[in-house]
């Protein structure tokens, strides 16, 4: 059962985006069981009570090019007890192609055991740009004032799930709104708690070095 805190939370969440386009879910270690919202089902193609989730039903909606790689995460994560995040694309009962992110963190229990991970599955498939338009009014003027520390924690996000400008913006203001946090304010942490993460692997700085030095020799964009 969900407390009251729990709700909330996940009231502000779905208040931040249209209704179909973020939902929770929470998958138990002990005995590989998940839990799903009303929207992470319709994301499906399923009603609200139309199906349990297991593991087989979400791998069998995730796209061949993604189902490989979704699984050895999942893998992973029943192994190591860790918190199961990914960007990738699912296709619904009616074959529509969704791109969604799924960020998590661990549950742990009383004596701070993790017992399982739960977090979120934001579809960023569609952008409803009457929504776009009123947040960006809203925004507009923080953005211009702050836009180096916002286009810097853009650009991580784009780094880290691999997803264009305007959709890490989404990822941006629905952090924002959840958190009632204002959007500079949001960036500023991320980009100061950058020191916690693990430095790159060698073979990304080497890949990354070779672009560097080798980007002035592109053909120009016409």
């Amino acid at each position: 059962m969900m407390d009251e805190q729990e709700r909330r939370t996940i009231e502000q969440v779905i208040a931040a985006g249209s209704p179909q386009d973020i939902g929770w879910f929470r998958f138990w270690f002990g005995d590989n069981r998940w839990e799903w919202s009303p929207e992470v089902a319709h994301m499906h193609g399923y009603e609200a009570d139309e199906v349990t989730p297991t593991t087989e039903l979400l791998l069998s909606h995730k796209h061949p090019e993604d189902r490989e790689r979704v699984e050895a995460d999942l893998v992973t994560s029943v192994r190591d007890h860790a918190p199961f995040s990914s960007r990738h694309r699912i296709v619904d009962t009616a074959g529509k192609t969704h791109h969604v992110i799924v960020v998590s963190d661990a549950v742990t229990d009383e004596k701070n055991e993790v017992i399982g991970t739960a977090g979120y599955y934001i579809d960023l498939t569609d952008i409803v740009a009457e929504q776009r338009n009123e947040v960006l009014d809203e925004l507009l003027p923080e953005m211009i004032e702050h836009r180096a520390q916002i286009e810097q924690a853009k650009g991580l996000l784009m780094m880290t799930y691999g997803i264009n400008a305007e959709q890490a913006f989404r990822v941006l203001v629905w952090r924002s709104q959840e958190t009632n946090m204002k959007l500079r304010v949001l960036a500023e942490r991320i980009i100061a708690r950058l020191d916690e993460l693990p430095p790159a692997a060698p073979a990304l700085r080497t890949r990354f070095d070779h672009l560097l030095l080798t980007v002035h020799q592109d053909t120009p964009p016409t």
